[in-house]
C-alpha cells in the first residue's frame, strides 16, 4: 500500500511503525474470507481491509477519529485470524492498537460509553474490586429486565449480568504470592501469571496448573508485586493504563530473574501470554522499561507450550472422555500454538476433537462481549453450534476469557487444558466434570 507520511509524522516512534504495516499490505482481501466481523455484517469496512484503509486515512491526515472510524474500529475483536490468513505478513495487530489508542486520545465518547469503559478499567483488572463487582451483579440479576431497558446502555448493563457467575468460586489458597515447591529434585523454576479476572473467575486454572507443574518438578513461583498483565486496558486504547500495571508485572518478574533466576513465565490465559509476548514491542522506545519488557517477552511461555518441552509424564488415568478444543484466538492466532495443545491430550489419553470453523472467534474478546453483545451473542452462537455437532463430553480450552462466553452458551462442562493434564497425570478430576460419566466403565459393562 502506497503511504504519504510526512517525515514530521514518521519522526513518532508509533507512526513510524504504523506505517511500515500500512505499506506491507497489497489489498488482497484474503483477510476478509476469515474476518468473523466480515462474515457476519458483510461490510467491507467491517474487514481488516476496510479498517486499514480507515486507519490509514485518519492517521496519514492527522485527523481526530470521526464517529465512522469509531464505529468499525470498534467493531474488531482483535481476534488476529487476518494474521494467520494474511500472505504478506501484516502486522494488524500492532496497527489497530495504534488506532485505538489514537481514539481515545482524539475522539469524546458519549458519555455514557466513557463510563461504562471507565469502569470497567478500573475494576476488572483488580481481582478484589471485581469479586466485589460480582457480588454486586448477584443482587443486580433479579433487575435484569429493568436494566436491559435502561437507554443506551440497557442490552451492555444485561451482558455483564448474563455473564457474571451464578456463584462466586471460593477464593484460592493458591492465590496468593508464594513459592510452591516439588515434592522431589526439582527440574525448573517458573513464575506463574496469577492473572485478575482469572483468579476470581476460575482459581482452579492456576491450581490446576501448580499441581501439574509440581508433579514434573518445577517450582512454581507466584511474584510478589505482580498483578493484572494489562492486556484488557491496553486493547481498550488505554495506554497510561496499560502500560502502568505492566510495568508493576515486570518489575516483579525481573525481581525473580535477577534472583534466584527463572526457566520461564508461565501464563494459563492466552489472552495475557498474547500480551505479554509483545512487551519488547510495547516497551521498544521506554528508555527504562525497553530491555527489562524484552528479558520478560523472551521467557514468557502458554503453560502447554512450556510443559510440552518439559515433556508430560504418563497417563496414570484412564479415560475416554471425548474433548472438543476449542483454540481461543489468542492461542492460535496471537501465540501461533495450535498443535500443542492437542497433542498433549491425546498423549493424556483423551479422544480430543476439533471445533468446525475453528478458526472464527468465539466473540469474547477481552471487554468485546460486554461492548459489543450483539455481535458478541451472534458468534457465541455459531461457535456452540459447532461444538455442539462433534458430541464431545467436555470443552478444553486455554483462556478465561472463552471458556465464560462458551460456558454461557451450552450445557457441556467447559475446562481448561490443564485441568485435563493434571488429572491424567495422577491430579484430581476437575469439580466442573462432576455428572459426566467416563465412558469406558460403562464400555466394559456392555461386554
Amino acid at each position: 500500500m502506497q503511504t504519504s507520511f510526512t517525515p514530521a509524522q514518521l519522526a513518532d516512534p508509533a507512526m513510524a511503525a504504523s506505517e511500515k504495516i500500512l505499506r506491507t499490505c497489497v489489498h488482497c482481501g484474503f483477510c476478509t474470507a476469515t474476518c468473523p466481523t466480515y462474515l457476519l455484517l458483510g461490510d467491507e469496512l467491517d474487514s481488516p481491509r476496510g479498517r486499514i484503509y480507515l486507519i490509514k486515512d485518519m492517521l496519514e491526515g492527522g485527523k481526530p477519529a470521526s464517529p465512522e472510524v469509531v464505529k468499525h474500529v470498534d467493531r474488531c475483536l482483535s481476534c488476529l485470524s487476518c494474521m494467520t490468513t494474511c500472505p504478506s505478513g501484516v502486522h494488524y495487530m500492532h496497527l489497530v492498537d495504534h488506532a485505538r489508542a489514537h481514539i481515545e486520545k482524539t475522539y469524546t465518547r458519549p458519555a455514557e460509553d466513557r463510563v461504562l469503559r471507565a469502569v470497567l478499567a478500573r475494576v476488572l483488572p483488580y481481582p478484589n474490586r471485581f469479586r466485589l463487582a460480582l457480588l454486586g451483579a448477584t443482587l443486580g440479576r433479579p433487575f435484569r429486565g429493568i436494566a436491559a431497558k435502561m437507554p443506551k446502555v440497557g442490552n451492555r448493563l444485561a451482558a455483564m449480568l448474563d455473564l457474571a457467575p451464578g456463584a462466586l468460586p471460593t477464593r484460592s489458597a493458591h492465590d496468593r504470592p508464594g513459592r510452591f515447591p516439588p515434592a522431589g529434585p526439582r527440574r525448573g523454576r517458573v513464575a506463574l501469571l496469577r492473572g485478575c479476572a482469572q483468579s476470581v473467575l476460575r482459581p482452579d486454572f492456576n491450581e490446576a496448573a501448580i499441581r501439574l507443574l509440581n508433579r514434573h518438578g518445577v517450582e512454581v513461583v507466584q511474584a510478589k508485586g505482580e498483578g493484572c498483565c494489562g492486556a484488557l486496558t491496553h486493547h481498550m486504547g488505554h495506554e497510561d493504563s496499560s502500560h502502568a500495571l505492566a510495568r508493576r508485572t515486570i518489575d516483579a518478574w525481573i525481581a525473580e530473574m535477577d534472583g534466584e533466576g527463572l526457566d520461564a513465565i508461565v501464563v494459563t490465559a492466552s489472552g495475557c501470554g498474547t500480551t505479554i509476548k509483545d512487551y519488547g514491542f510495547m516497551f521498544r522506545d521506554d528508555p527504562a522499561y525497553a530491555a527489562k519488557a524484552a528479558r520478560v517477552s523472551a521467557i514468557a511461555r502458554d503453560v502447554t507450550e512450556y510443559v510440552t518441552g518439559l515433556g508430560l509424564s504418563a497417563p496414570v488415568v484412564e479415560t475416554d472422555l471425548v474433548v472438543a478444543y476449542h483454540s481461543a484466538c489468542s492461542m492460535q492466532h496471537g501465540q501461533g500454538l495450535r498443535t500443542e495443545p492437542k497433542a498433549l491430550l491425546a498423549r493424556a489419553g483423551f479422544t480430543v476433537k476439533d471445533v468446525p470453523e475453528g478458526h472464527i472467534c468465539c466473540g469474547s474478546a477481552g471487554t468485546y462481549n460486554i461492548l459489543q453483545p450483539e455481535l458478541a451473542a451472534h458468534l457465541r452462537a455459531r461457535k456452540v453450534a459447532n461444538i455442539e455437532r462433534v458430541r464431545p463430553d467436555v470443552i478444553a480450552t486455554g483462556n478465561i476469557g472463552c471458556a465464560t462466553q462458551i460456558g454461557k452458551g451450552t450445557e457441556i462442562p467447559i475446562v481448561h487444558t490443564v485441568e485435563l493434564l493434571d488429572w491424567a497425570t495422577g491430579g484430581p478430576r476437575p469439580a466442573a466434570l462432576d455428572g459426566v460419566a467416563d465412558r469406558r466403565p460403562a464400555l466394559a459393562a456392555a461386554e
